[in-house]
């Protein structure tokens, strides 16, 4: 019994270790998000899974917008693709690109680019920028967060990691446990999920356990 019940839990162990390490090598945890809109796509779509750093983290620490100038290209574009999480009620924690950093006091539209401004400086609720920050947008969505109030200017430290790169449709996985909790509440989500990814882990070791007998007798037959 113990053996099996080991047997069961070792593909759960497994993950949880790969995410560990996964992290460790990150610097963020979790070290990836769920994409949940397509205000990112093509490049990445609804469901998709993004693998993601911290900010300082080495080699790819430090912050570029798409207007500066040698800046990255991530994800088919210039620039560096971050999550950010403003401080509003009940929302969740946004993945877009940097166009480019503001001061306090600045009238950012100056250097914006004219095809992703709905109106000017006197219309924009955040111009001049209240204070330092970052200008963003969705690749999909054709204009700044700013200027389409989906966002306020970003600060550096509502800024938790940066974008490396996107597994395709890996996502659903944990789109579907974030629904879990929010519907059930954490613990019942991790026996759940913990008990399908043993059992699952445990039919694929029980199948290739009996492939690898079968192929065992057969070998020794013929001998």
């Amino acid at each position: 019994m113990t053996r099996n019940l080991s047997g069961l839990l070792a593909p759960a162990a497994a993950v949880l270790l790969v995410a560990v390490v996964v992290a460790a090598v990150a610097g963020a945890w979790p070290p990836f998000v769920a994409v949940e809109s397509g205000s990112m796509a093509p490049e990445v779509e609804r469901g998709d899974l993004v693998i993601v750093t911290s900010t300082d983290r080495f080699p790819w620490g430090g912050l570029v917008g798409a207007a500066e100038p040698g800046a990255p290209t991530r994800f088919g574009s210039a620039g560096d693709v971050v999550v950010f999480d403003p401080p509003s009620d009940g929302q969740k924690p946004i993945l877009h690109r940097i166009a480019f950093p503001v001061s306090a006091g600045e009238d950012w539209t100056d250097r914006a680019d004219p095809a992703l401004l709905d109106g000017d400086c006197a219309t924009i609720a955040g111009c001049p920028a209240p204070y330092d920050g970052y200008i963003t947008y969705g690749d999909a969505n054709g204009e700044y967060d700013q200027s389409a109030g989906i966002a306020p200017i970003v600060r550096e430290d509502w800024i938790t990691a940066k974008a490396l790169f996107a597994v395709p449709n890996l996502g659903w996985v944990r789109v579907g446990v974030d629904a879990a909790i929010a519907r059930v509440g954490l613990l019942p989500t991790a026996v759940g999920f913990g008990g399908l990814a043993a059992a699952t882990g445990g039919v694929g070791a029980l199948l290739f356990g009996r492939i690898a007998a079968r192929r065992t007798v057969r070998d020794d037959r013929e001998r």
